[in-house]
C-alpha cells in the first residue's frame, strides 16, 4: 500500500532504481497488498447484483411478462424493464429475448432464474428462521403425506397448538419419496418408506406393522379362509412399500405365492377405496384403515407382520435439528407417537 502511494506521489519510477532499500520495501508492500486482495472476503460481494434487480428478474422469469411481474411487485412495467436491463448489463449476458411483444428466457436466463429462485427462497426462509429465535416464535414448514395427515396428524395437531401457540405450521402435501429439503423449502416431513435417508435424521413414529385388508364381499367370493387362499386375489399396494406383499407371504411361509396380478397406488386412501370396491386385497398400516375397519367396509385378514426397515418417520436435515419450531414439534410428535409404537393390533381370522 505504501509503495503505490509513493509511486503516485513522486510519479518517477527511476527514483526507485536510485534507492535500492526503497525498492525492497516497495516489493514487500506489493506482496502484502496482493495477499490482502486475495483474502479479502468482501471482494466477491462487489459482483452481486442488487436485491431489487434479482427480485424483479425472478418475477419476470416466472411470469414471462414484465407487466405481470410489475403487478405482482407493485411496480410499473417500465420499472421492471429497467431493473432487468441493469442486471443484464452487470452480468454481460442477455437474460430475455424480446419477440413480438412478449419476452422469452434465453438459455442463460433459464439457468439464472432457477438459481435466483432458490437463493431468494433460502433468503426468505433464513429471515423467517432468524426471527423465530426471538422468543422461540416462528414457522415450521412441514411436508405431510395426504392419508397420514388427515387420519393421524390433523386429529392430534390441536394438542401441539395448545402447547405451542407461538408456532405456526405450514402444511405441504408430499407424496412418499426422498427429496431436497432446501429446494422444496421444507423444514421437515413425515417420511413414509425405508428407514434410510442420507444426511437426514429419522425418528420412527409407528411400529411398522402392516395387515392384509379386504372387503367382506371379496373374502366371501374368493373363499379366503387361509393365507394360501390369497393366491386367488389381486394384490393392492402402496408405492412406498413395494416389498410389503413379498414380506407378508414369506412371513406366512408361502413361497411362490404373490406372483399374481397387482395394482399400485400413490395414496393409501386410493388403496382402501380399491379394496372396498372389491378390486383386490390391500396391505397397509392398520391404524390408517381404522375408519374402514370401524364401518365394516374392510376386514383385517390373518396375522400382521412388522417391516423393520419400513414405516412412518419424522424426518429433517441434520443441520436443522436446533431450529426452535422444529425442535418443539419433534418433541411433541414423538410423545404422541409413543402409544402408536407400543400398540400391537390383534389378528382377525
Amino acid at each position: 500500500m505504501l509503495c503505490l502511494c509513493l509511486m503516485k506521489i513522486n510519479g518517477d519510477p527511476a527514483a526507485i532504481r536510485r534507492m535500492p532499500g526503497l525498492a525492497i520495501t516497495l516489493n514487500r508492500c506489493l506482496f502484502i497488498e496482493l495477499m490482502i486482495r486475495r483474502n479479502d472476503i468482501t471482494r466477491p460481494r462487489r459482483a452481486l447484483p442488487p436485491l431489487a434487480e434479482l427480485v424483479a428478474f425472478e418475477a419476470a422469469a416466472r411470469r414471462l411478462s414484465f407487466t405481470r411481474a410489475g403487478e405482482e411487485l407493485s411496480l410499473t412495467q417500465s420499472a421492471i424493464s429497467r431493473q432487468i436491463t441493469l442486471l443484464e448489463e452487470a452480468l454481460g449476458v442477455r437474460l430475455f429475448e424480446r419477440i413480438r411483444q412478449r419476452v422469452v428466457l434465453t438459455q442463460a436466463g433459464r439457468f439464472y432464474a432457477e438459481q435466483v429462485r432458490d437463493v431468494l427462497a433460502r433468503l426468505a426462509a433464513a429471515t423467517e428462521e432468524t426471527i423465530a429465535f426471538r422468543g422461540h416464535r416462528g414457522i415450521l414448514r412441514l411436508g405431510v403425506p395426504p392419508t397420514f395427515g388427515t387420519r393421524w396428524l390433523i386429529p392430534r395437531i390441536g394438542r401441539f397448538f395448545e402447547r405451542h401457540p407461538e408456532v405456526t405450521v405450514s402444511f405441504t402435501t408430499r407424496l412418499p419419496g426422498i427429496f431436497d429439503f432446501r429446494r422444496e423449502n421444507l423444514d421437515a416431513t413425515i417420511h413414509v418408506g425405508e428407514a434410510a435417508w442420507p444426511g437426514v435424521i429419522l425418528h420412527r413414529l409407528t411400529s411398522g406393522e402392516i395387515v392384509a385388508l379386504a372387503s367382506p364381499s371379496l373374502v366371501a367370493a374368493l373363499a379366503i379362509r387361509e393365507p394360501q387362499d390369497m393366491s386367488r386375489a389381486t394384490l393392492l399396494i402402496h408405492r412406498s412399500r413395494p416389498d410389503a406383499w413379498s414380506e407378508w407371504f414369506a412371513a406366512h411361509q408361502l413361497d411362490g405365492v404373490g406372483a399374481q396380478r397387482s395394482l399400485a397406488f400413490e395414496q393409501f386412501t386410493m388403496v382402501f377405496q380399491a379394496a372396498i370396491a372389491g378390486l383386490g386385497v390391500a396391505i397397509a398400516p392398520r391404524f390408517l384403515a381404522q375408519p374402514e375397519l370401524a364401518s365394516g367396509e374392510l376386514v383385517h385378514l390373518f396375522a400382521p407382520i412388522t417391516q423393520k426397515n419400513q414405516g412412518d418417520f419424522f424426518a429433517y436435515p441434520a443441520e436443522r435439528k436446533d431450529y426452535p419450531p422444529l425442535a418443539a414439534f419433534r418433541d411433541w410428535i414423538l410423545e404422541e407417537a409413543m402409544p402408536q409404537q407400543a400398540k400391537a393390533p390383534r389378528a382377525r381370522r
